[in-house]
C-alpha cells in the first residue's frame, strides 16, 4: 500500500504540522513555536479532522509550557489549565479536541510532580500516547469497515476522513485504504465539499497518492450518481457522535444522508472513541460552529459574490440517528438502537 501522508509529526521536542490549507499543490510543513501558533493553525484549518486537532491539541499543550520549565509546578499548572480553554476555543464542533485537552490535564493533575521539568516530561508522554492510540484507532476502523467494501462497489464519501484528518490512516478513508490493500477493485466517488474543498483538495488527491480509484463530482452531483446506480454504499467521518446516535460532520453530510435514504443506499459513519460524547443526548445540543463570510463568497482567490451580501456560514450539520446504517467504530460496526448500543461498548 502507498505511503499516506503524515499531518502531524513530533520529532526531537518540536510538533511539526503539514498545512493542509497549500494542498494539493503546494507541500509546506510548519513548525509550531507557540500555543498561539498552534491555536491560529486549527483555527485556520492548516490541520483539521476531529481526530487530527486533538492530537494537535495535546502537543499544543505540551508546547505552551515547554519554555517555562523552571517555573513553579503550581505556576505551570495554573498555566495549563489557562492554555488549555485558550485552545479548546479555537473550533467548537469536534469533541476530540476538548477530550484530548482534558485527558492532558487529567494527567497533570495526576500526581504531585516534583518538578516540573517532570510534569513536561509525563506530558509529552501522554501526547505521544494520544498519537499513537489514535493510529491504532485508525487501523482497527479500517480493519472492521474494509468488510463493506466489495468488488466492483461505487464509495461515496464527503469531506475528508483519510490520514490528514487523523494521527493514522484514516476513519472513513482507512476502510478503503484496508479494501484497496486487500485486493479489492472499487470506485471511490469523492465530493469536493465547499465552500472550501476538503473533498477535492485533500480526499481526492490522497486517494490518488494510493493509487484508489478516485473520481472527484460537485456536491450536487451525488443525486445524479445514486440515481445512476454507481453508489453502492456511503462512508463518512465525524466530529461528534452523541448518545443517541446523532452525528455532527462537515456541512453537507445531512444533505447525502438523505439522498443515500432515498435510493436505499447504505450510510456508514467512521468514528474512533474519541469522538464518542456520551454527554451529550442528542444532535439539536451539538454546538455547530459558524466561517467567516469570505469562505463562501469566495471561490479560491476570486470574489463569486456581490458586496455586502448577507450570509450563513455553518462549518457542520447533524445527521439523525435513523439515516445511519451503522457507525465503524474500533470495537466494531455498531448498529441500532444505538443508545443502548453505545452506551454497553463505550461506558
Amino acid at each position: 500500500m502507498s505511503q499516506q501522508p503524515v499531518a502531524i509529526r513530533w520529532e526531537n521536542e518540536e510538533l511539526i504540522l503539514l498545512d493542509q490549507t497549500q494542498l494539493p499543490l503546494t507541500t509546506v510543513f510548519e513548525k509550531q513555536e507557540s500555543v498561539e501558533q498552534v491555536w491560529d493553525s486549527i483555527k485556520k484549518l492548516k490541520v483539521r479532522g476531529a481526530p487530527a486537532i486533538g492530537v494537535a491539541g495535546a502537543y499544543g499543550l505540551v508546547i505552551s509550557i515547554q519554555n517555562q520549565q523552571k517555573e513553579p509546578v503550581e505556576t505551570v499548572l495554573s498555566l495549563l489549565t489557562k492554555n488549555a480553554d485558550y485552545l479548546n476555543g479555537s473550533r467548537p464542533t469536534a469533541v476530540n479536541l476538548s477530550w484530548a485537552l482534558n485527558r492532558m490535564l487529567d494527567k497533570a493533575k495526576s500526581q504531585e510532580w516534583a518538578t516540573t521539568q517532570e510534569l513536561y516530561s509525563a506530558l509529552v508522554k501522554e501526547a505521544e500516547l494520544i498519537h499513537e492510540e489514535d493510529r491504532y484507532l485508525c487501523q482497527k476502523i479500517g480493519e472492521f469497515g474494509k468488510t463493506l467494501i466489495q468488488n466492483d462497489m461505487g464509495v461515496l464519501t464527503h469531506c475528508n476522513a483519510g490520514a490528514l484528518a487523523t494521527g493514522g490512516i484514516g476513519t472513513a478513508l482507512a476502510t478503503m485504504y484496508l479494501a484497496h490493500e486487500a485486493g479489492v477493485k472499487f470506485r471511490v466517488y469523492a465530493d469536493e465539499t465547499r465552500p472550501l474543498l476538503q473533498g477535492s483538495r485533500l480526499t481526492a488527491w490522497e486517494l490518488q497518492q494510493a493509487g484508489i480509484d478516485v473520481t472527484l463530482i460537485c456536491d450536487n452531483m451525488a443525486a445524479q450518481m445514486m440515481s445512476q446506480g454507481l453508489i453502492d454504499v456511503v462512508v463518512v467521518g465525524t466530529d461528534r457522535v452523541v448518545a443517541n446516535g446523532d452525528v455532527a460532520n462537515k456541512i453537507g453530510t445531512l444533505g447525502v444522508a438523505i439522498l443515500a435514504k432515498h435510493f436505499n443506499i447504505p450510510f456508514y459513519v467512521a468514528c474512533p472513541s474519541s469522538t464518542i460524547d456520551l454527554s451529550i443526548p442528542t444532535g439539536t445540543d451539538i454546538p455547530i460552529e459558524e466561517r467567516g463570510a469570505d469562505e463562501v463568497t469566495s471561490f479560491g482567490q476570486r470574489r463569486t459574490a456581490p458586496p455586502d451580501i448577507a450570509v450563513r456560514a455553518p462549518a457542520f450539520d447533524v445527521t439523525p440517528h435513523h439515516l445511519v446504517k451503522g457507525l465503524i467504530t474500533e470495537k466494531g460496526i455498531v448498529e441500532a438502537p444505538y443508545e443502548e448500543n453505545l452506551k454497553k461498548l463505550f461506558t
